[in-house]
């Protein structure tokens, strides 16, 4: 986001910029050992189905919302306002905030799992008391204590965080070289033999983890890897910067769509040379707030015995690769906790018609921050914290529901984005300088499959756990996002009385 902001100032974007932007905006390391956790090597065919059919079209539509609506501070607001309307526009928008603010909810409270791997060299979080209360409590206050202190500091200004976000950005990249060269190495001095045993081609079709074994399980994990690829409306505005954009951009897209589902399918397949599925995830105390820290572990100790160190030596190692995962995702959930907690919240009540809200809410302090908002922000993501941390759920459940309400949540305004692009496209009155889909069959063929990927996606995700008569996560998976409807629906119905009532 901040480097297509940056960009924008001369025609200075080319291809090989571009294709860095999209790599870094989208591309999660985190992602993968998540992925092997749900799935195994199985996740690997729908991460390929998920750039296919999701990210590969959605990066042309985005495209082309960009160029039309470019000089719009309302983002996804005014693409959508622009297809279908302001009401369509507004619940669609709502929810696309709200995926961010379950994102805040979620790494508010994960966030402490890399700081005390980078502490005590593994996940000590589950061990945590204070003045008698549980792990999960004591995680909540601090979630919200974090909460607080990142929206003071947040709403006086901010630019010192851009080095702390490029800092956490080059470690990030420093981890990656550091997983692949390892994992490489280890696979190449076991001659090729993997901890995770390949038996044929039925092993990347069928899950390792029992709980993703029927079709509708393993429909569901698609929002795991919706996710992984999302990012990608924030790179629609860029095509006004970029020295040549009909040509460039949908190479870039194209280039990147094959080079991050490439690395993603190849990142998967490596954690299995180091990690055996049975002997490492399905050990009760792995859960997806961890499973990075845990599986870096690994990949140190694994590799220590490889080089001839006795098992203390290894085990060292192993917590020694573990606290720098710590280090590395701690600096990164800090510089994007300060972007994303005022950044979706200032887009969307700034690009919406000021007459939506009260005043106040839509005032900008001396520092260009709308701060009320900002805390108005802060003490519903603090409601949403405390509900969660004191619900009574067991840890692993815990991270589990934080990350189910955050994946479906992520994945649905892109239901508002695909579904809204067909009357977009077709509007003749938007001028659009930049169009890939031209063929209108063709542009209802994919806009439908993408959709109705995304669709069948979120509806398996609610139901599977239905199914499994797993309540508690069925009802924090499905109440999120209908709570964030509700909400939506209230305050523009609200907007609508009001303009009535003034005319």
């Amino acid at each position: 986001m901040n480097d297509a902001e940056n960009g924008k100032t001369g025609k200075s974007i080319k291809l090989m910029t571009l294709i860095m932007m999209i790599f870094t905006t989208i591309f999660g390391f985190a992602n993968t050992p998540i992925a092997f956790m749900q799935m195994g090597y199985a996740s690997i065919i729908w991460y390929i189905f998920a750039a296919i059919f999701f990210f590969l079209p959605l990066g042309f539509m985005m495209a082309e919302y960009g160029s039309a609506f470019n000089e719009a501070k309302g983002g996804i607001y005014s693409w959508i306002e622009g297809a279908v309307g302001p009401k369509t526009a507004f619940i669609g928008t709502f929810m696309w905030l709200a995926s961010w603010e379950t994102w805040l909810v979620a790494t508010a409270s994960k966030i402490w799992i890399p700081f005390s791997t980078f502490i005590s060299g593994s996940d000590q979080t589950q061990t945590w008391h204070l003045f008698g209360l549980n792990s999960n409590q004591v995680i909540g206050i601090l979630a919200v204590l974090l909460i607080i202190v990142v929206t003071f500091f947040a709403s006086k200004g901010i630019d010192w965080i851009s080095k702390i976000s490029s800092f956490g950005g080059i470690m990030m990249v420093t981890i990656n070289i550091l997983f692949f060269i390892l994992s490489i190495f280890i696979l190449l001095a076991n001659g090729f033999h993997t901890a995770e045993p390949v038996h044929g081609i039925s092993t990347f079709i069928h899950s390792a983890n029992p709980s993703f074994t029927s079709p509708i399980a393993m429909l569901s994990f698609v929002v795991y890897a919706v996710f992984a690829y999302a990012g990608m409306e924030s790179m629609g505005g860029i095509t006004d910067s970029m020295e040549n954009p009909k040509r460039d951009f949908p190479r870039g897209v194209l280039i990147s769509t094959a080079i991050i589902a490439v690395l993603y399918a190849f990142s998967i397949f490596l954690w299995g040379v180091s990690a055996n599925w049975s002997q490492i995830i399905d050990q009760g105390h792995v859960n997806l707030g961890n499973v990075t820290y845990v599986m870096m572990n690994n990949l140190g100790s694994t590799f220590g015995h490889q080089i001839g160190l006795n098992a203390t030596g290894a085990a060292t190692l192993g917590q020694w690769f573990a606290r720098f995962a710590g280090f590395d995702m701690f600096i990164v959930y800090i510089g994007s906790f300060f972007v994303l907690i005022y950044s979706p919240i200032k887009a969307f009540v700034l690009g919406t018609p000021k007459d939506f809200w009260p005043k106040h809410v839509t005032e900008l302090n001396a520092k260009g921050m709308p701060s009320n908002a900002m805390w108005y922000q802060a003490l519903f993501v603090i409601v949403l914290i405390i509900a969660i941390a004191f619900g009574g759920s067991t840890a692993q459940v815990f991270y589990n529901i934080l990350t189910l309400m955050g994946n479906v949540s992520t994945a649905l305004p892109y239901l508002f984005l695909v579904g809204a692009y067909p009357f977009f496209n077709q509007n003749q009155t938007i001028e659009k300088p930049y169009v890939f889909f031209k063929n209108k069959t063709g542009m209802w063929i994919v806009t439908s499959i993408s959709f109705i990927v995304l669709a069948l996606s979120v509806l398996f995700t609610c139901v599977e756990p239905i199914l499994q008569h797993q309540w508690t996560d069925a009802f924090w998976t499905v109440s999120g996002p209908v709570f964030f409807t509700l909400i939506a629906v209230i305050l523009y119905r609200r907007y609508e009385r009001k303009k009535r009532h003034e005319n």
